[in-house]
């Protein structure tokens, strides 16, 4: 059995104590454990301020951008090895593994491009100088400058290579060292991963630190300048963002949390169009990649009434022929839960449901970890509650159908909140209504017509050139979306003087517009 160690003050390190098993869903055979049981985090945090800041803070984007490029090539060369480590302790289908593994590698080399188009300079520039008062010589602008602290980033059990390279991308390539924790319950690819990053020395020491198991003290030791970037459960992000420490310093703090992510036939979408078959397919999809394990799974599928009968039938059709199994065989395209306490925790939720919502499609008991895919039918949701509160992560959505357009914005509304979005219409007067509508309650919509059908990324593909995030019970935070998440490891800073001193900045800076 592997023992999983930690990465920190420039050296691997072992935590007290037993920790907490690592097992493969399917067979139920421990595979590692982890513990951070005792270990130094103030001092963790004090190497990563006192060495991987400077050295990283000393490097232009374009030198920053080389490294990232390198970890990326360290990874690609072992992916099929953290692909079957996947497959062992995530239960993971092929398809499932690509988005983790690959979505990893493909994050860091988008943040390596445009780290080399940024070029041979260490800051950023805002594009445009105000004039403020009568003298036209004193101007103001906005200038980006790396923050002097660690990144603490948080990370959920779902995507544990993904998880920590899309964080890392954006840290490493602002100049910030980070300090990378993931889920104890599927760590062992992170862990690998690692270790292969720093047995090839790509990183400068102090850059990259691992804390394998659970993180304890860590919140007390953090300080003014110090971020932390959190994915997981909103219960667990109020209590790690209510520390006393975290509130006295000041701890710039973003969250991804719960996230009753829709999807929404338009009233157009007849079961004969493009839009229809694409909604199915897309639904079909979120249920049964990474088995509904993923933040932007979508968990509310608004339909209107008169279509709720071909829409059951259609799903039903589609989602049994889908095999659900051992992603050891090849033909399995749904695997388990990660483990028996998200299992349970996935059938307490459905549970919770099914007081307000009767099963229409699938369902049926859970052996093992394995989960039936389970669409439910809510006839009166704008009366629920629980439908638009309670997320069951893993292959569960509740069907909510609406009379009107307005009735569709208010049940979008009733989520609270959400990462993700998609909406299925080919009515370009729909789109415009209903689209800038729901914006205010979701971090990322999209609109899937004829035109893009056959094309579109995804309901619940998060790529690194758009922001992810969503404002309410998701959290209220952003990643990614290309320059913009640059902005959460860095200060903007107002510069108010001569218009040449302005210049000046700006020649030594990559401008920016945003």
């Amino acid at each position: 059995m592997i023992r999983l160690q930690s990465y920190l003050a420039g050296r691997w390190q072992d935590g007290n104590g037993p920790g907490t098993k690592l097992v493969d869903p399917v067979t139920a055979e421990t595979l590692a454990s982890a513990s951070g049981d005792g270990l130094n985090m103030a001092e963790a945090l004090d190497h990563a301020r006192a060495k991987g800041g400077p050295a990283l803070r000393a490097l232009t984007f374009a030198g920053r951008a080389a490294l990232i490029n390198e970890v990326a090539g360290v990874l690609t060369e072992n992916r099929e090895r953290y692909n079957a480590l996947s497959l062992a302790n995530s239960g993971t289908t092929a398809h499932d593994t690509m988005l983790d593994v690959d979505g990893g590698i493909g994050t860091l080399k988008y943040y390596a491009s445009i780290g080399r188009k940024l070029g041979e300079v260490h800051t950023l520039a805002e594009a445009g100088i105000e004039q403020m008062n009568k003298d036209e010589n004193f101007r103001g602008m906005h200038l980006w400058t790396t923050v002097r602290g660690v990144a603490v980033h948080i990370n959920a059990f779902n995507f544990p290579s993904w998880g920590l390279w899309e964080k890392a991308a954006v840290a490493l390539l602002a100049g910030v060292p980070f300090l990378a924790k993931p889920a104890t319950a599927t760590a062992l690819v992170a862990y690998e991963m690692f270790k292969d990053v720093i047995a090839k020395g790509v990183l400068p020491e102090g850059a990259a630190s691992l804390l394998c198991g659970g993180g304890r003290d860590l919140m007390e030791h953090l300080k003014p300048g110090d971020l932390v970037s959190f994915t997981g459960s909103a219960d667990t992000a109020l209590m790690l963002r209510s520390h006393p420490n975290v509130q006295a310093s000041n701890i710039r703090f973003a969250v991804e949390a719960d996230s009753l992510n829709l999807c929404a036939l338009g009233p157009d979408a007849g079961p004969d169009s493009v839009e229809f078959g694409a909604f199915v397919k897309e639904v079909t999809r979120e249920l049964t990649i990474k088995s509904g394990q993923k933040c932007t799974a979508i968990r509310r599928i608004l339909v209107p009434r008169e279509r709720v009968e071909a829409v059951i039938a259609a799903l039903s059709a589609s989602l049994a022929k889908i095999k659900q199994g051992d992603p050891r065989d090849e033909s399995v395209r749904m695997g388990p839960l990660v483990n028996a306490s998200q299992t349970q925790a996935a059938l307490d939720g459905l549970a919770q449901l099914k007081a307000e919502a009767r099963v229409v499609v699938g369902g049926g008991e859970a052996k093992g970890c394995f989960l039936p895919a389970t669409v439910l039918l809510c006839d009166q949701p704008m009366t629920g509650k629980a439908v638009h509160e309670i997320e069951v992560f893993g292959p569960v959505a509740t069907l909510m159908p609406y009379d009107s357009v307005d009735q569709a914005i208010a049940l979008a509304h009733k989520g609270g909140g959400s990462l993700a979005a998609s909406v299925f219409s080919g009515d370009a007067g729909f789109n415009a209504t209903f689209v800038p509508a729901i914006a205010t309650a979701h971090g990322r919509v999209q609109v899937v017509d004829a035109v893009v059908a056959g094309g579109h990324t995804g309901h619940g593909v998060v790529m690194p050139h758009c922001i992810h995030g969503g404002p309410g019970r998701a959290g209220g935070g952003e990643e990614l979306g290309g320059l913009r998440g640059l902005r959460f490891y860095m200060q903007r800073t107002a510069i108010q003087a001569n218009k040449a001193t302005l210049d000046a900045f700006i020649a030594k800076s990559a401008t920016v517009s945003l």
